[in-house]
C-alpha cells in the first residue's frame, strides 16, 4: 500500500549550488542539511538532493512512492517486470530507498519511513 508520491530526488554533482537554486525557488532553508543528503519541504512535498544519486542509478529527478513495506513493493514490481535500478538500502534512521525502471524506462522510486 502506498500513501503517495510525496518525494522527488533529485541527483546532483554539485550539492551547494542546487541547494542554492531550491532556496531561491522556495525562498527557505533546507530542513535537512547534510553532506550526504538536503531536503526542502514544500507545499507537502519534500523535495531531496542527492550528491550520491547519480552513482545509485538516478539520471534526473526521480518520485517517490511512500510505501507501507519496501521489500514487499520492490519484489512485486520487479514481479510485475520492472527492472531495479537501486537496491533496498537504510539512509538513516531506519529509512528504506530503493528505484527501479518500469518496462519502458521510467523511474519508480520507493521510500519507506522508519
Amino acid at each position: 500500500m502506498t500513501s503517495g508520491i510525496r518525494t522527488i530526488i533529485y541527483p546532483t554533482t554539485n550539492l551547494a549550488a542546487a541547494t542554492a537554486t531550491f532556496r531561491a525557488l522556495f525562498g527557505s532553508e533546507p530542513v535537512v542539511d547534510m553532506p550526504y543528503y538536503v531536503q526542502f519541504s514544500d507545499a507537502g512535498q519534500d523535495i531531496g538532493l542527492d550528491p550520491n544519486g547519480h552513482a545509485a542509478g538516478l539520471v534526473g529527478p526521480t518520485p517517490h512512492w511512500h510505501v507501507d513495506d519496501l521489500r514487499a513493493t520492490l519484489a512485486s514490481l520487479i514481479e510485475a517486470g520492472a527492472t531495479e535500478q537501486q537496491a533496498a538500502r537504510d539512509v538513516g534512521g531506519g529509512r528504506l530507498v530503493a528505484s527501479v525502471l518500469d518496462v519502458d524506462g521510467n523511474p519508480i522510486g520507493l521510500l519507506q519511513d522508519a
